[in-house]
């Protein structure tokens, strides 16, 4: 069953963005990207915001966006891959009247597609690997205790996984 609106987690990589964008043609819905918010928002960029403000910072930005976001009705949100860190923004989503659904993607997967994308500050670093398995290890509890449903996307096109989606959510 659907709820009011759709909020898709999960780590970078996962293809919240793709996917919530799809959706959002496919239920007639708009899609918002919390990162994007913050950015249209601010007038920055998300590396630009963790340089001058640190991560401590913009998380601060991120969980005003969700507080604001988490209300809205008849929307697709991608979120944030840490957005599940803070304890508020766990219970944000799961008081919100939204579904939430855990895009499960693995270290491997989020590499690959990660790899090129200099716009990731945490992957800004000698080991990405290391640092995406390390960040999975920490926030994949997280994603699974705010969800309502979790869809792997590994070796999946997008259109597949907004196909599965539609399927959870109608039943």
């Amino acid at each position: 069953m659907i709820k009011t609106s759709i909020f898709l987690v999960g780590p970078m990589g996962a293809g919240k963005s793709t996917i919530g964008r799809l959706l959002s043609k496919a239920l007639d819905v708009e899609f918002k990207d919390s990162d994007r918010e913050i950015e249209a928002r601010t007038g920055a960029d998300i590396p630009w915001i963790f340089d001058v403000e640190g991560e401590e910072g913009f998380r601060e930005r991120e969980s005003a966006m969700l507080a604001e976001l988490t209300h809205e009705n008849g929307i697709i949100l991608a979120t944030g891959g840490g957005a599940v860190l803070r304890e508020k923004n766990r219970r944000m989503l799961l008081q919100s009247t939204g579904t939430v659904i855990y895009l499960y993607t693995s270290v491997e997967q989020q590499l690959a597609r990660t790899f090129r994308d200099k716009r990731r500050p945490l992957l800004q670093n000698e080991n990405p690997q290391a640092v995406l398995a390390n960040l999975m290890k920490i926030r994949d509890p997280f994603y699974r205790e705010v969800s309502d449903y979790i869809i792997t996307t590994d070796n999946k096109i997008p259109r597949t996984v907004v196909n599965e989606i539609c399927r959870v959510i109608q039943h």
